[in-house]
């Protein structure tokens, strides 16, 4: 039998939410309470969930995990559903409050844009031709 991961159970949370959109949080925890009790503890050495750095900054969507971690230390299913609705909770609200991240309107968050003429210098001046060349190439 195989363990259920934490992505596992964040991937389940998703399609519940996706299942029932009028749903509470309260009501996914609850329902990832009573899916997963009596069911193995994820393994804390994968507590990680999907990556959504194109939805939200990664302190938003990882904010559940600690809480998940806690979770899983104490074996409480109840703890890891609270963690994993945190995170659910940053997800979906995110974008509505702030935006996508990989929103073009956000092009401020851009870090390339305020060093890209030093480095152009930079490269220009100390790399040379032919691997400037290369790298160029590789770019395209």
């Amino acid at each position: 039998m195989s363990t259920t991961t934490v992505s596992d159970i964040f991937r389940r949370a998703l399609d519940m939410r996706k299942a029932n959109p009028a749903a509470s949080y309260k009501d996914v925890s609850a329902q990832i309470v009573s899916e997963f009790s009596g069911k193995p503890f994820p393994d804390p050495a994968f507590l990680t969930i999907p990556e959504y750095d194109n939805i939200a900054p990664e302190e938003d969507w990882t904010a559940g995990l600690p809480v998940v971690l806690r979770g899983i230390q104490n074996e409480d299913w109840k703890d890891i559903a609270q963690g994993i609705v945190i995170s659910l909770e940053q997800v979906e609200n995110y974008p509505i409050q702030s935006g996508r991240e990989d929103d073009p309107a956000k092009e401020w968050r851009n870090r390339n844009r305020g060093i890209a003429g030093a480095e152009e210098k930079n490269l220009d001046k100390w790399m040379p031709e032919e691997l400037m060349a290369m790298a160029k190439r590789n770019v395209k």
